[in-house]
């Protein structure tokens, strides 16, 4: 079986009266986007310390495309570069950073189960995700004491560590080219924190994500385009008394086979905050973000042996239109094996 049609092979139909609930669904939440990123209300202002939960990218290629029930196992290395200037201030730990750079070399890893039974009419998943690696992080200046009255010089940090575990459950469904996700990811804020620190591997508070995705798939032309959208609830930080406000993210991409194994092509990723920040925490008030990245993908398929698959992909974002969050580029290189589709 060619290598390209072996997504397609993993779940049954999904009824036609879901099919449509679930596009509508979609279409209502690219409007809902729409109206907050395209046309914002106001200007848009960020998260605490200019960092979500939500990594901008995580989607990308064959988002909502079924899979082979079985275990399957993926690893991604990120490296992220971001800045912002000194006008721009980011509340952290009652402080108040101004001119933050950071870099990272972030590895998350974990197991993926993909039960053969149907589930609503379509294919479960059951994941959980691991964050460990090394973060650096400086800022030029940072405001401390009542109101920011009092000032300290530049500072730097590196920190190696665990970061936070993240279980997530999806359901996916096909219905010839058109595939359809829906799923819901938390975070459980096990990582390394400290609100006294630059460079952290965890948050230092939970989260819930809702969201949904579309991938078009044809393998006689090799045109491939998927979108997957969602929404994160933050808890409160327990630590700062600070809780984030609802973000809304959206990914997407689209390639072209090349051959039965290879695929170019691009992606890009939008956020933005919908709600403001709350909590004694936030001295900045009402403090919302959003960035924008877009850039070049490739991509391989390979049987590793009978029984296994793997795929590759490496692609990188540039980012603009930053809000109250910094802004840079960053690299993406996942490698993940999963079962081989039947013969």
């Amino acid at each position: 079986m060619p290598v390209l049609e072996v997504a397609l092979t993993g779940a049954k139909r999904m009824p036609l009266a879901l099919n449509r609930i679930l596009g509508r669904c979609l279409r209502l939440l690219f409007l809902f986007w729409t109206a907050f990123v395209v046309f914002p209300c106001g200007i848009a202002l960020a998260d605490e310390g200019g960092i979500s939960v939500w990594l901008p990218g995580t989607y990308g290629s064959f988002a909502a495309v079924p899979g082979v029930p079985g275990w399957s196992f993926a690893t991604l290395y990120l490296h992220p570069s971001a800045s912002a200037g000194d006008d721009v201030k980011f509340p952290r730990g009652g402080d108040i950073d101004l001119g933050i750079d950071g870099r990272g070399d972030l590895f998350a890893f974990g197991p993926t189960y993909t039960f053969s039974e149907p589930f609503l009419g379509g294919q479960a998943s059951l994941s959980l995700l691991a964050i460990a690696g090394r973060n650096n992080a400086s800022v030029d200046a940072t405001l401390t004491g009542p109101g920011g009255g009092a000032i300290s010089g530049s500072r730097s940090e590196s920190l190696t560590a665990f970061g936070d575990i993240l279980p997530q459950l999806t359901v996916k469904w096909n219905d010839g080219t058109d595939n359809y996700m829906a799923y819901i990811m938390g975070l459980i804020p096990v990582g390394s924190y400290d609100p006294d620190n630059l460079a952290n591997l965890g948050l230092g508070h939970g989260a819930i994500d809702v969201g949904t995705g579309y991938t078009y798939l044809d393998p006689s032309s090799g045109h491939e385009f998927s979108i997957a959208g969602g929404l994160t609830y933050n808890f409160e930080n327990p630590d700062t008394n600070y809780q984030n406000g609802v973000d809304a993210h959206i990914d997407w991409a689209a390639s072209q086979f090349l051959n039965e194994h290879v695929h170019v092509g691009v992606v890009g990723y939008a956020f933005q905050q919908l709600t403001g920040d709350s909590g004694d925490g936030a001295t900045l008030g009402d403090f919302k973000s959003r960035v924008f990245g877009i850039g070049p993908q490739v991509g391989y398929k390979f049987n590793v042996n009978d029984s296994t698959d793997g795929y590759a992909n490496l692609k990188g974002y540039y980012e603009f239109g930053a809000k109250n969050r910094a802004e840079g580029w960053n690299l993406w290189l996942t490698l993940a094996f999963s079962p081989a589709a039947p013969k």
